[in-house]
């Protein structure tokens, strides 16, 4: 299955990190946090992988390069105006003709996703959302399913008077490449705002999977810190870049420490 990662996000809340470098280039924990998606992917054999760009590609494709040296096949296709989430991804219709994922290049996860892949499948779905439980919906797509999982109706970032789960959109997808009947290219079209409501008034067979593990959007500076101080207490299946020299002790390469430092754990 094939897989296409969303990484043309300025990322403006999360000024000043952004404000030379594209939003999946700012490191967590010292490494980019688009490189933890790549390892997500890889780890369920995602291999062949499409990347949406838009702000600033040349600091994204000139670290990647062809991904060959991060263990994937990474194609780029960058938009010269924004095209929104569903517009970037029908702007590599060519190369997504089978089942394909869709993730956000702008987040941390490690969600099972081949669970998801599997629900999707056994749905007969167009689309599958991958969905997780937050304790304060208001800043996401909050979604609501019947028992079998398929999507009844859903709310772009709701009021506190709104909210009627706590059940939110992680902006990963699982996708027919049929959906691309739905709508045009190169025109600007969001996913959660455009497409999906589309699908439901259709009738499309439109599902929600609730998916375990950890999942942050990254989307300002306190969510960020967060990001950091959960990568180093282990709430994530990856770990920080560099070597492991006592528990919870990273070191990158050519770091020098003193015998005398006091190092207290966890640290990067």
């Amino acid at each position: 299955m094939k897989a296409i990662v969303m990484a043309g996000g300025k990322g403006t809340r999360l000024r000043p990190l952004t404000c030379k470098q594209p939003k999946p280039m700012v490191p967590i924990a010292g490494r980019p946090m688009v490189e933890y998606i790549l390892a997500l992917l890889q780890q369920y054999r995602f291999t062949e992988i499409g990347m949406t760009l838009f702000y600033l590609p040349d600091l994204i494709t000139n670290y990647f390069g062809d991904g060959r040296e991060f263990g994937v096949d990474l194609r780029y296709f960058v938009e010269e105006t924004p095209l929104g989430t569903a517009g970037s991804v029908k702007n590599a219709e060519a190369f997504l003709d089978e089942t394909f994922l869709v993730i956000s290049g702008d987040a941390l996860t490690d969600i099972n996703l081949a669970e998801a892949a599997v629900f999707h499948r056994a749905r007969g779905a167009l689309v599958t959302i991958v969905l997780t439980k937050v304790a304060t919906p208001l800043d996401y797509g909050v979604v609501i399913t019947e028992e079998d999982g398929r999507i009844k109706r859903f709310l772009e970032k709701p009021g506190w008077g709104e909210v009627f789960s706590d059940t939110v959109n992680t902006g990963i997808y699982l996708i027919e490449p049929e959906v691309f009947r739905y709508y045009e290219k190169d025109q600007e079209v969001d996913f959660s705002k455009d497409l999906f409501p589309l699908l439901l008034r259709a009738g499309a067979p439109l599902y929600g999977y609730v998916a375990a593990g950890y999942w942050s959007d990254v989307g300002n500076l306190a969510q960020y810190r967060q990001a950091n101080y959960d990568l180093l207490d282990g709430k994530l299946k990856f770990k920080p870049s560099g070597q492991e020299v006592a528990p919870r002790v990273w070191v990158g390469e050519g770091t020098e420490l003193p015998p005398t430092a006091q190092v207290e754990a966890p640290v990067v």
